[in-house]
């Protein structure tokens, strides 16, 4: 018998069946796509607080629907948190500037931080896949977290100082914390309920 006609292991049928639906992952890239352009240009049209609290109503939907919400919404707090320490950094570097919702200068702003906290939501459903290739994880992050910030900035929710210099520190900071925060999202997966909590 061929692998592709061998049947399914029990190992491989258990994590077919805790993968997320079709229609979850649809709903996630929607929600999560919608919510960062509303969030975006709530900063560039001066409305950060409005901005952030679309990002908010996204994370609380998508907490609500998990298997365990608190898992899920310990996992966004943690994203902050990293997120905090990671965009001060690039606050301290100087390679970029904001327009709104920076009450401390030495700190990013707070939308900013907040747009950490919805990349969690993405984490355990459409990039679940990523969780066993943290070399795949790190290059692609590379590549596209710098480019998702590109899209911020080309939106007006922050301006490059030293745009060269900002988008070699962003490829290398999404390099190192890809597979990181890949890890991370797999000890607090709140979104399938596995066997030991059923």
């Amino acid at each position: 018998m061929s692998a592709a006609h061998a049947p399914p292991t029990a190992r491989g049928r258990a994590r077919d069946a805790s993968a997320p639906s079709r229609g979850r992952v649809v709903a996630n890239v929607i929600v999560f796509e919608a919510t960062w352009f509303a969030c975006l240009l709530g900063v560039a049209h001066g409305q950060a607080g409005w901005g952030t609290a679309a990002v908010v109503i996204a994370l609380a939907w998508h907490v609500a629907i998990s298997a365990r919400p608190a898992t899920e919404l310990a996992l966004a707090c943690v994203l902050c948190a990293i997120g905090l320490a990671a965009e001060s950094v690039m606050v301290a570097l100087g390679h970029v500037a904001y327009p709104a919702g920076q009450p401390v200068a030495a700190l990013p702003p707070y939308w900013l931080v907040a747009l950490w906290g919805e990349f969690a939501m993405a984490l355990n459903v459409t990039l679940r896949w990523l969780k066993r290739r943290p070399w795949l994880a790190a290059a692609l992050g590379a590549v596209f977290g710098p480019l998702s910030f590109l899209g911020g900035v080309r939106l007006g929710a922050a301006r490059f100082v030293d745009e060269p210099a900002a988008l070699v520190s962003l490829a290398a900071m999404w390099a190192l914390l890809m597979p990181l925060l890949l890890a991370v999202s797999d000890r607090l997966d709140g979104v399938i309920l596995r066997p030991e909590h059923a």
